[in-house]
């Protein structure tokens, strides 16, 4: 978008789009453009893109406004044979008949420097300075040697002036925060807001994502299903486009629990964990101990949700269903690319807000 805008010399604002896409891939989205011809678009060339008219809207394009994704995902490189491969990813697409855990993806907290959930959880605490330094300066080991050295330097020392000679241009949101810290030394909430809105309230949600798996991972090690509602869980309902509807809540209770696993066994209905906010529906029961039990052992003081330093990035949680549903195609063939070796190909389609790497864990077990 950012290169369409300076081609076209028109303003980003201009532009719409419903979600990023995965960087690695080759991907297809709809897009909307205000107020620009089609001979327009057809100047533009863009190295690697293909941009086709598919028609004209009264409204925008805006985050959100998806369905979900489809996915053609081909997996290389595996050692054993064309036939042990397909028993294998056979086995694995039967086991998941009813679903996979819900985790939030790696992507949520940084795929290379998986730091996001932790300067949430700063902001969360009140620590404004903490979350700062944290964003701008923690190394991690996948980074660049170079952008670990100068990261190393501002956590060492805290000179944001020499910082900002040694970060390069593409770490922008780390240098337009210190620039912030630079003529206002003491205003760390206020050095956030030169971020964009939507990334200023990622760290937040990725904090309550990780709070979110924690607490699914502690009921499966828990020995309870998730697939099946028990005293105290708290389930929501399909809606009319057949996702689930987290507005519509209900507590399992024993004198409900049989029907309410029936309509699970339909997929009509689906058990939920807490995305943690000041507003908490915590369940009840085994289920309800899980949650509270992760929340005591993370010290967190759910009012911090309100972050009153920024009130406007405050989150009163909400409830998100624990299993994922798909239907996935297969197939199996040589590694034309890898002499030797075979290659699986999966095509699925998921939800907005799920992950195709929930999945791929299941098959690849990484």
């Amino acid at each position: 978008m950012k290169e369409l805008s300076k081609i076209m010399r028109v303003s980003q604002n201009r532009f719409g789009w419903a979600g990023t896409k995965d960087k690695r891939a080759i991907t297809k989205q709809k897009i909307s453009i205000w107020d620009i011809s089609e001979k327009e678009l057809g100047r533009v060339r863009l190295k690697d893109v293909e941009l086709k008219v598919v028609g004209r809207s009264n409204r925008k394009i805006s985050l959100g406004d998806l369905w979900g994704n489809h996915f053609n995902i081909t997996i290389r490189e595996i050692v054993s044979s064309v036939d042990e491969t397909l028993v294998r990813v056979k086995a694995t697409t039967e086991e998941l008949n009813k679903g996979v855990p819900n985790f939030f993806g790696v992507q949520r907290f940084g795929e290379n420097r998986p730091v996001t959930h932790v300067v949430g959880e700063a902001i969360v605490k009140g620590n404004f300075k903490d979350a700062a330094l944290i964003y701008i300066s923690r190394p991690f080991p996948d980074e660049a040697e170079d952008i670990q050295k100068a990261r190393q330097f501002v956590m060492d020392t805290g000179d944001f002036k020499e910082g900002l000679k040694m970060y390069p241009m593409r770490l922008q949101f780390e240098k337009a925060m210190m620039n912030h810290l630079i003529a206002h030394p003491d205003d760390h909430a206020g050095a956030f807001r030169v971020l964009s809105p939507n990334l200023q309230k990622m760290f937040l949600h990725a904090y309550q994502s990780y709070i979110f798996n924690l607490i699914l991972s502690k009921r499966i090690s828990y020995g309870l299903s998730i697939n099946e509602a028990y005293d105290g869980d708290i389930v929501c309902f399909k809606n009319e486009m057949g996702l689930p509807d987290t507005s519509r809540l209900q507590k399992v209770t024993s004198g409900n629990s049989s029907g309410i696993n029936n309509l699970i066994k339909r997929g009509r209905a689906f058990v939920t964990a807490p995305l943690v906010g000041y507003e908490n529906l915590f369940a009840g029961g085994t289920p309800g101990d899980i949650e509270k039990k992760i929340v005591a052992e993370l010290k967190i003081d759910t009012e911090g949700f309100r972050v009153p330093a920024r009130p406007e990035l405050a989150s009163k949680g909400l409830r998100r269903e624990i299993t994922l549903h798909f239907r996935l195609e297969f197939s199996v063939a040589d590694d034309e690319i890898n002499t030797g070796r075979s290659k699986a190909m999966l095509s699925f389609s998921l939800p907005k807000g799920s992950y195709a790497t929930t999945i791929l864990r299941e098959y690849m077990k990484k």
